[in-house]
Order: C-alpha cells, then sequence, then structure tokens
C-alpha cells in the first residue's frame, strides 16, 4: 500500500536540517510582523489610554481648575511628557502606527499558508497521519472501494462537508471533505477592521477639534474656546465655527423641585440651539446624554454656571385699588401682558436677593431669598422697575409699593443654571471607527462561531472487503467536531 503523496510536514518526523543564517532585516521584519510585538503594543497602548483616563486631559472642561490643584513637579513633568494631551502626542501616533504596521506585515506573512490551504489542501496524506488525528477510526466497508468510496462521499455531503476532492494512487482511494474554509481568512477582516479603527483614531488625532462654549437664553456666538498647553502654563485660544450657534432655552430637570442646583440633585441638563449655517436655520436639543451632531461636529452637555436663576417665573399682579390678582407666567428674558395691556418683563433674577448695595452672595445657586426684577410698562407711559418676592417676604415696602397700579408677588418659579457649558467636538474620524467597531464586531463573531473542519477517508482493498482509515480535525470548536465526527463514523459504519 502507497502512502506517497502530499503531507502535512509538521506533523511528520523531522531531521536536523541545517537552516541558512537570517540577516538582520529579515530577523527585524519577522520580529515587527510577530503576534508577541503586536500583544505588546496593545498593552503599552491601553496603559497610554488609563494615562488618559487617570490624568485629566486639556480638552476637559474645568482642566485649568485641575492644573492649579497639582503640584509644580506634577505640572512640569506631565507637560514635557505630553500627559496632559497624550492622544496627540507623538509616541501615542507612533505606536498606532507601529500597530498598523505590525497588523499589515503579519497579514502578508501569513496569507500564502493560507491561500494553500484553500486552493492546495492535502488529499493523498500518509495512513499514519490520519491515525494521529485527534478523530480518527478503522473500519470495513463489505463493498469494493469504487462502492466505498461513493458511499463515504454521499454521506459526507449530507453531513454538511462540501469541495470534496478524491484521488487515487497505487490502489489506494483518497477522500477529502471540508466545510467552513472560508474561516480561515477570517482573520484578514479582522485585521482590516482594526486597521480600520486605528485609521479612523488617527484622522481625529490629527484633524479633530476640542473646545467650549458657554450658552444663555439669548446668546449667539460662532466661537469655540479651546485649552492650549505649554508645558507647565495653560492658555485659552479661540477658534471659529463654520456657522453660528443660538442659544434659545436651557432648562435643568431636579430630582427635589426644593432642592439645589447641584448635580446630584439633577437628572438632565437641557440646551435647545438653532444653529444658522449660511441661512439655514437647524433647530437642535443638547442634553447630558444625548449630543447633537452637525456637520461633524458633535455639541454635548459639559458643565454649568452654578448660579442660581428662573426659567421662568409665575407672578400674582394685584391691582392696586383692590380686585382679584391675575396670575401671569413670564418666561426668562421674556414678558407677558395683564388685562388692561401692561406689559411685565423678566428683566433678572436672583436666587439670594439683597436690596443693599451688589453683594457677590446674590451671585449663588443657594435659592434663600429669591426675587424676581421686573420692568413695568403701560400703553404710552415709561416703563417702571418693580419687584417681586415669595409670600414670605413679600410684604416688605419695597414689593409691597404699587407700580403701574399693581402689586407683584412671586407665586412661583422653575429653577435653573445661569447658563450651561457645551463641549464642541469635530471628530472626522468618527464614521471611520463606527465602521471599523461594526466590520470587527461581525468577523469576530464569524471566525469564533464557525470553524474549518477537514475530513481525510483512505480506502485500501482487503478482499471482498474495504478497509477504510478515517480522520479529522478542526481549528476550534473541538467539542462539537467530536460529536460530528462520531456521528459521521457511526453513520459510514452502518
Amino acid at each position: 500500500m502507497s502512502t506517497l503523496g502530499q503531507t502535512i510536514p509538521e506533523t511528520l518526523p523531522t531531521r536536523e536540517v541545517a537552516r541558512p543564517t537570517r540577516g538582520f532585516f529579515e530577523r527585524a521584519m519577522k520580529f515587527i510582523s510577530s503576534v508577541k510585538f503586536g500583544v505588546a503594543l496593545l498593552i503599552i497602548l491601553g496603559l497610554a489610554c488609563f494615562l488618559g483616563m487617570v490624568i485629566m486631559q486639556q480638552s476637559v472642561d474645568g482642566f485649568d481648575r485641575y492644573l492649579a490643584e497639582l503640584t509644580p513637579a506634577q505640572r512640569l513633568v506631565y507637560g514635557r511628557l505630553d500627559l496632559f494631551d497624550i492622544y496627540h502626542a507623538w509616541y501615542f501616533n507612533a505606536l498606532l502606527f507601529a500597530l498598523w504596521v505590525n497588523i499589515v506585515l503579519s497579514s502578508i506573512e501569513r496569507f500564502p499558508k493560507t491561500w494553500r490551504q484553500y486552493f492546495k489542501a492535502p488529499i493523498t496524506v500518509p495512513i499514519r497521519w490520519v491515525k494521529e488525528q485527534r478523530q480518527n477510526a478503522v473500519f470495513d466497508i463489505a463493498a469494493d472501494t469504487d462502492v466505498a468510496g461513493q458511499k463515504i462521499t454521499n454521506i459526507l455531503k449530507a453531513s454538511g462537508f462540501g469541495r470534496i476532492k478524491t484521488a487515487t494512487r497505487a490502489g489506494t482511494t483518497y477522500i477529502f471533505g471540508e466545510s467552513g474554509v472560508w474561516n480561515r481568512f477570517g482573520a484578514y477582516p479582522v485585521h482590516v477592521g482594526l486597521l480600520t479603527i486605528i485609521v479612523g483614531g488617527f484622522m481625529t488625532a490629527q484633524l479633530g477639534r476640542n473646545g467650549t462654549m458657554m450658552m444663555a437664553p439669548g446668546t449667539k456666538s460662532d466661537l469655540m474656546n479651546e485649552t492650549v498647553l505649554d508645558l507647565d502654563k495653560a492658555t485659552q485660544i479661540t477658534s471659529k465655527l463654520p456657522f453660528t450657534v443660538t442659544c434659545t432655552d436651557i432648562q435643568q430637570r431636579l430630582l427635589k423641585k426644593d432642592g439645589s442646583l447641584s448635580a446630584q440633585n439633577t437628572i438632565d441638563w437641557i440646551t435647545r440651539i438653532k444653529i444658522n449655517d449660511g441661512g439655514q436655520v437647524t433647530e437642535g436639543t443638547v442634553q447630558m446624554n444625548r449630543p447633537f451632531d452637525y456637520r461633524g461636529y458633535r455639541l454635548f452637555q459639559a458643565s454649568f454656571i452654578n448660579v442660581g436663576k428662573a426659567r421662568n417665573v409665575t407672578i400674582a399682579a394685584t391691582p392696586a385699588n383692590g380686585g382679584e390678582p391675575q396670575m401671569i407666567q413670564i418666561p426668562r428674558d421674556g414678558a407677558a401682558n395683564l388685562a388692561d395691556g401692561t406689559q411685565v418683563a423678566l428683566t433678572d433674577f436672583k436666587a439670594n436677593f439683597s436690596m443693599g448695595q451688589p453683594d457677590d452672595e446674590e451671585e449663588s445657586s443657594d435659592y434663600q431669598n429669591p426675587g424676581a426684577i421686573l420692568s413695568v410698562g403701560q400703553p404710552g407711559q415709561p416703563t417702571q422697575t418693580a419687584y417681586a418676592f415669595t409670600p414670605a417676604v413679600g410684604n416688605i415696602p419695597v414689593a409691597s409699593k404699587p407700580i403701574g397700579g399693581y402689586t407683584f408677588k412671586l407665586v412661583d418659579f422653575e429653577k435653573v443654571a445661569d447658563g450651561h457649558i457645551l463641549a464642541v467636538q469635530r471628530d472626522p474620524g468618527a464614521t471611520v471607527v463606527y465602521i471599523g467597531f461594526a466590520l470587527l464586531i461581525l468577523t469576530l463573531v464569524a471566525v469564533f462561531f464557525f470553524s474549518h473542519k477537514r475530513v481525510w477517508a483512505v480506502i485500501t482493498p482487503d478482499g471482498e472487503t474495504s478497509r477504510v482509515v478515517i480522520g479529522g480535525n478542526t481549528n476550534r470548536s473541538q467539542s462539537a467536531f467530536d460529536e460530528k465526527f462520531t456521528g459521521l463514523v457511526q453513520r459510514l459504519q452502518v
């Protein structure tokens, strides 16, 4: 019986063969394309990203306060090492480039072997090699080799094996079947996904922009502030946007209405804006967990100015000559009309009102003595200033004095901060990164949930019967293949 033909060298006995000495360039390329080098790069990149999370980056709102809390030595060391802007540091980009090269070279190096597995699968393998497979069996079929071969071929097809090939040499019949051979190429889409993510990250690092905008109702701006660090000194620069942002309203949803404006008592920050882009107006809403995207720019909530204001107030206007009070609701920087046409506008609101000299405590988020400053105007009459306080203090002289024929009391108000700080981020590589992650997830599922299964059957005549030696292997999901192989052998022996 002949055992000549294609073999799998790595599983056969070998003898010592003198190998030619590799040159420096070849050894270097081998190292750069190795899996060990790629894993080492991933670990280093992971550590760099960890540092980027632990050390506040200069593009994050509040960086100036963080920088002031560091010691001079920390500021100097972190600044020289670019740890305040690590994702734009030269060494971070160098690591990304090295990983990109590693993936490309490793793909090129391993492609010929994968190509041979697809187009040049070994068929006429030695019997002893078949017996060395983890799953193997030896049995007889009461038929000649042609009939036995046809039976094996039909059962392999029925069991899901395709690309069945048959060869005959020196009276011995060889049958080879496989399924999921495409799985051998699964690593390459994974590599493409990783490369796509790296390219997207590089685009963001080189072309991206980060800044902040302060938004309050009525604020209009086409500028954003960016933090630039020179070693241990942070400075602000202003960059122009290709469109203008106008704030129409801000809102702060609180857990407890009577509580403070602190983040612990806040459910959501909401900023409503209009974007004017060359005459084209687009309305948008920026919430804590819902950024607003426009022309490659992303606007999201970053912080707020913790000074107590009112989004709207409810005022009771009581006629000075008697009568029922009229209830009106006035939005921030807005106005409302009374029944006789008197217009009442909300000029300002203070969380801790003081009638004396301006006090820093007035600019507070603690609503100890809230008060509204109103502008009262009647047709044909000059406007006058009125004050409205809560019923607890509403009878003080300045609040009980009739203005425009009315006295005013602050019945209710909706708490809100003085302004919201929006982070503005231009991320040209975001879409590329998303595509890379989608490709990576799909290919990883395909690679790990499917496998490449191969089966060899060697048929030799043995009198009136045929002796069959069958074996197989898989590149993953070994237990599932063991079960499949056992079922295959049982069907062949029937």
